[in-house]
């Protein structure tokens, strides 16, 4: 048997029954104990609390995210506006009248926009469903992306009916 073990059955065997100490006592691997108070433990797990709610606290929820809909009866502008707020982020624009493709796979959906298929914007939405746009004049805020084939390759934050 393993000569730590064997001394630490004699320990327990030595022990009168009754006598636990409030402590508990971890071996290492060198032989040396640790002793783990109540006080210990009990800060370990109000920091995990404490931890817990201060996510809970900071995280985005509903309209601290940046996410909003305005329409005509709450916007401020009077104008049917969807996506982000947030115009730091999404801050090129373009109009155009929305079509359904993209070229070459870059894009779900395109703006024509007047000048022919070289001024075409290809859009692509992670914020906004597009789909409702089909087929009307649009103004679009959203950040530019690198492309292969689109002359413009744009990620929409924002979109408002004309």
């Amino acid at each position: 048997m393993n000569l730590w073990f064997t001394r630490s059955m004699e320990k327990e065997e030595k022990k009168e029954p009754g006598t636990a100490s409030p402590l508990h006592e971890f071996k290492t691997a060198g032989g040396s104990s640790i002793k783990l108070s109540k006080n210990v433990l009990t800060f370990f797990v109000g920091a995990a609390v404490v931890g817990v709610l201060v996510g809970y606290l900071f995280s985005p929820r509903g309209a601290a995210s940046g996410l909003t809909t305005m329409n005509s009866s709450t916007g401020s502008s009077g104008s049917n506006a969807e996506g982000s707020n947030d115009l730091s982020t999404f801050k090129d624009t373009a109009e155009g009248t929305l079509q359904n493709g993209g070229i070459d796979g870059e894009g779900q959906y395109h703006l024509v926009r007047p000048g022919g298929d070289s001024q075409n914007v290809y859009l692509v939405s992670s914020v906004v469903d597009l789909s409702k746009y089909v087929g009307k004049k649009i103004k679009v805020w959203g950040q530019t992306q690198s492309a292969q084939k689109a002359g413009w390759l744009m990620d929409v934050g924002r979109v408002q009916a004309l």
